[in-house]
């Protein structure tokens, strides 16, 4: 059983240790997983992060309606391993397969709850001396008979998906570099790649996104989000020593287009964060905030865009929407347009929010082209972005210049957005969004980095100025940039999932989970689960019948949001819940 630093934890595990051994199942008329099925997978079934490789949280099922939500019932539930829980059901042909805190996978019968096996990883019990929250695990990939994840020591591995056995276990890097594997693999083109957040402590080295083969483990390719001297993105450093350029991390989720053949992936912050701590606040630091198109067979960047210069720790690692759209901004609503987009034109875009700071941004997908960006939620780091080539200027009266100088910024660390993903439905041709309205205000505390020094700022949030609400859902046009509706509240929200039924569904951080009209943003149907909602919903069928599952549990994010809302007071319970019709 992986080390955990919570007493409860190990004594929990030495009660079990003396338990007889529970008879070991397995999973009946396993189904293989093609390469044709993750890319146009059955409506049934929820095979990736985001369900499809174009990262929409989108699912097609439409049993459960406006009409008829309001009679969703418990159908089972189950309790999770204790740490951090941010996980994503995986299902296959009946069978939900699910990540744990500490590399905990389980086999459930996704109809009746039992557990058919479970897998505990092993590694070292110092790893949470190195890494920071190691046993966050938010997601698993599926692909032909296996099972893949990334454990919290720097491996990436495969199980049987039939009896839960160790297939291959590959180290990808030490983890004495501190590497923070939180996010786990996609299977891009017959390969399994991930990417992996890279605290300071390790340097440059594993700042890395990797492919590994499937069958074997064998790595295929690996790219450095931080260029080498010699390099192109080199000279953005500044004379930087390499050793010395730290954290650009890609820690949250991938995106495919399979025709186009490109890897969307997002990176993070620089540390420290404040540049006049590093070669000064005018130069850029490649490839930090910014979106990566890779070679699914070699790894190399296509192209880049960097989305901001990040003082605040306000990461662009987040979800990449794919979607065919006609492109026509709103010159009334939405801030920075490319003046040469053709009244009507359709493109292939890569949008959506992809970062803390909560401004949409629509690239072409193919070019990396600038086709617009608008602010959602308040910020004011982005002073302008030149339309005709997306340069993005920053404002420099938020930015640091010394030790001791203090900024009021907007957002503060925890979004504008986060890590709880949106949603698109191409039925309404909205994505969806859960934002934070939250400020912080900085401090700059080192001009040299160490460990104490963390990124070289301290900062306290609050709410923005002229509200009480901290939770919002955003529903923003594709094609046009308009905000068709908004949801607030007092408490921070969390991910969302979209259906064909017309229905989004999500929670927020004192445990409640609801369904919101896809098209007015009314709440059609609300239940109290008691914990923060962290886990990333999804819909399945089995039997053709439709069941949207969620999980609860405590995180690094929800934990801040609540703290600028006391008066909500919450469990800590992880668990995870399946809710049907009658």
């Amino acid at each position: 059983m992986r080390h955990m630093k919570w007493g409860a934890a190990l004594i929990g595990a030495a009660m079990l240790a003396s338990l007889p051994a529970a008879a070991e199942k397995t999973v009946e008329n396993y189904k293989s997983v093609t390469d044709k099925e993750l890319r146009t997978p059955d409506p049934a079934d929820w095979l990736m992060w985001r369900r499809t490789l174009n990262g929409w949280g989108y699912s097609p099922l439409d049993q459960i309606t406006k009409k008829n939500v309001g009679q969703l019932r418990l159908v089972w539930t189950r309790g999770l391993e204790e740490g951090f829980q941010e996980g994503t059901p995986l299902v296959h042909d009946g069978i939900l397969y699910f990540p744990n805190p500490g590399d905990v996978i389980q086999a459930i019968d996704a109809k009746t709850g039992d557990l058919i096996w479970e897998y505990h990883g092993k590694y070292a019990k110092d790893v949470g001396d190195y890494v920071t929250a190691p046993f966050i695990n938010r997601n698993l990939a599926i692909y032909k008979d296996y099972i893949f994840g990334t454990s919290a020591d720097g491996h990436v591995y495969a199980l049987d998906a039939k009896t839960g056995k160790l297939v291959w276990d590959t180290e990808v890097i030490s983890y004495k570099t501190a590497v923070h594997q939180t996010s786990g693999p996609m299977i891009i083109d017959g390969k399994v790649v991930t990417g992996r957040g890279c605290d300071p402590l390790g340097g440059p080295d594993p700042c890395v996104i990797t492919a590994h083969d499937p069958m074997t483990g064998k790595e295929l390719w690996r790219t450095h989000t931080i260029p080498k001297p010699g390099e192109p993105g080199d000279e953005t450093w500044g004379g930087v020593p390499y050793k010395e350029r730290r954290q650009v991390g890609a820690w949250h989720s991938i995106t495919y287009d399979p025709d186009l053949r490109i890897i969307y992936i997002g990176t993070s912050v620089t540390s420290l964060a404040p540049k006049f701590a590093l070669a000064g606040n005018d130069k850029t630091y490649l490839y930090h905030n910014s979106t990566l198109a890779l070679d699914p067979d070699t790894g190399k960047i296509i192209w880049y865009y960097q989305h901001m210069v990040d003082s605040w720790d306000l990461d662009h690692p987040f979800e990449r929407l794919l979607i065919d759209t006609e492109v026509a901004p709103d010159k009334d609503k939405v801030a920075w347009i490319n003046p040469n987009l053709k009244p009507g034109e359709k493109r292939k875009v890569v949008t959506g929010i992809p970062g803390k700071t909560g401004i949409v941004y629509t690239l072409d997908r193919k070019t990396g082209e600038f086709l617009w960006a608008t602010p959602t939620t308040e910020q004011n780091v982005v002073q302008s972005i030149d339309g005709a080539t997306g340069k993005v200027t920053m404002n420099h009266d938020v930015e640091f210049d010394k030790v001791g100088d203090r900024r009021y910024v907007c957002p503060g660390t925890t979004g504008g957005k986060n890590w709880p993903t949106g949603a698109y439905s191409p039925k309404t041709g909205l994505m969806y969004y859960p934002l934070q309205n939250v400020c912080a205000t900085f401090t700059a505390i080192a001009d040299k980095w160490s460990r104490r020094a963390g990124y070289g700022f301290s900062s306290r949030a609050s709410i923005a100025k002229g509200t009480d609400k901290v939770g919002t859902v955003y529903a923003i046009s594709a094609k046009t940039g308009d905000i068709a509706w908004k949801y607030q509240q007092r408490a921070g929200t969390l991910s969302l999932v979209a259906t064909a039924g017309g229905l989004v569904f999500g929670g927020d951080v004192d445990g409640r989970f609801r369904a919101f009209d896809d098209k007015t943003g009314k709440v059609l149907w609300e239940i109290n689960l008691g914990s923060p909602v962290n886990g990333f919903p999804i819909s399945f069928s089995v039997g053709g019948k439709q069941y949207v599952a969620v999980s609860t549990g405590p995180s690094v994010q929800s934990g801040a949001l609540q703290v600028l809302t006391p008066e909500l007071r919450v469990s800590k319970n992880s668990a995870l819940y399946i809710f049907a019709l009658p």
